[in-house]
């Protein structure tokens, strides 16, 4: 008998899924989220967009990982 306990499999419950296939994707975006742009906008030395306040929860998540590009900090 033996045990495979590969770590080459992805966990269901922390797999990454496609911002455009959140239920939720249509909410505002989470104060978490706000502030992580903020921060990201002010390091990739821009200002902060016009419709900031009214980014929905894939929105915010879109930019944050175009920031997270321009400024390295993307995985």
């Amino acid at each position: 008998m033996t045990n495979d306990h590969s770590t080459d499999a992805v966990d269901p419950g922390t797999a990454e899924k496609d911002p455009a296939d959140w239920t939720t994707g249509d909410e505002p975006m989470t104060g978490p989220q706000r502030s992580y742009l903020e921060t990201l906008l002010q390091q990739a030395g821009r200002e902060a967009p016009a419709d900031i306040d009214g980014l929905s929860k894939v929105e915010a998540s879109r930019r944050i990982d175009e920031l997270q590009d321009a400024t390295g900090r993307g995985a």
